[in-house]
């Protein structure tokens, strides 16, 4: 993490939590998902969620965001109880996420893909007509998000055409075109070369302070640089929480997933 991001870092403790999670579980059958997790996230925090796979991490997001309602507990965006609040309507209070499986419309442009997200979010994907002032306002919209993640060199392109990591860089573009308040990031490094992860942290570190992170990453030089703060997960349950220092000091963590390159990174 920049120190330039360090010093812009929320510290108004007593401000309303951009997300709170109160002991939200999720079943499915008799599986246990989630089990009893407590959350706070504070405005213009930027969290990390880690843990192996199976861990709960996903079903943690998709609870949150609305994809299906919790078994149990409660979840708030900026004070408002959500729980049951159906997806579209927690978009429409600022929370925007990704997928671990790009969800875009391979035979259109990068700008087209952009625009419906846009034009989804507020509601008019299901009209027949938008006014040529408002088509100009979704389209400069469009082309702003595309520059913020990157890609706007590649706007007229179809996005079958693209790679595999600009198809990652469209996925943060459509997300941010939303104007969110929460963003919800799962696993947007996977399968990026080195060149591409670094491209991702620097985007990610560049992120408007306004909008509050949360991210899902199995690479663990992305997410530590990103993360002001990192909740670990292990089968369905925070096991601890802490600062990307104390995660990476952490006996439990290194032995669990960090692996003896990050213990000697943190003793020396």
């Amino acid at each position: 993490m920049t120190e330039a991001a360090v010093q812009e870092a929320p510290t108004a403790a007593s401000a309303v939590p951009a997300l709170r999670t109160r002991r939200v579980g999720r079943r499915f059958g008799g599986l246990h998902a989630l089990r009893e997790v407590d959350l706070e996230v504070v405005p213009g925090e930027r969290r990390a969620i880690l843990g192996p796979n199976g861990a709960g991490k996903t079903t943690l997001f998709n609870v949150i965001a609305g994809d299906f309602p919790p078994s149990s507990g409660t979840i708030e965006l900026f004070g408002h109880d959500v729980t049951f609040l159906p997806a579209r309507k927690r978009a429409g209070l600022g929370l925007a996420r990704t997928y671990q499986q790009s969800r875009v419309l391979a035979g259109l442009t990068v700008e087209d893909n952009i625009y419906l997200s846009i034009l989804g979010v507020e509601g008019g994907h299901l009209r027949m007509y938008v006014s040529p002032r408002r088509d100009r306002e979704m389209r400069e919209r469009a082309r702003a998000a595309a520059a913020r993640a990157a890609i706007d060199h590649k706007l007229a392109d179809v996005v079958s055409s693209l790679s595999h990591g600009e198809n990652r860089q469209l996925d943060l573009a459509m997300a941010l075109a939303a104007s969110p308040r929460v963003l919800m990031l799962d696993e947007p490094a996977s399968g990026l070369s080195r060149g591409e992860r670094v491209l991702l942290t620097e985007l990610l570190l560049s992120l408007d302070r306004n909008i509050t992170l949360l991210l899902i990453e199995h690479d663990m030089d992305v997410a530590l640089r990103v993360a002001e703060r990192v909740t670990m997960m292990h089968d369905g349950r925070v096991i601890v929480e802490g600062t990307p220092e104390e995660i990476r000091a952490n006996e439990l963590v290194h032995d669990l997933y960090l692996g003896s390159g990050h213990r000697a990174a943190t003793s020396s």
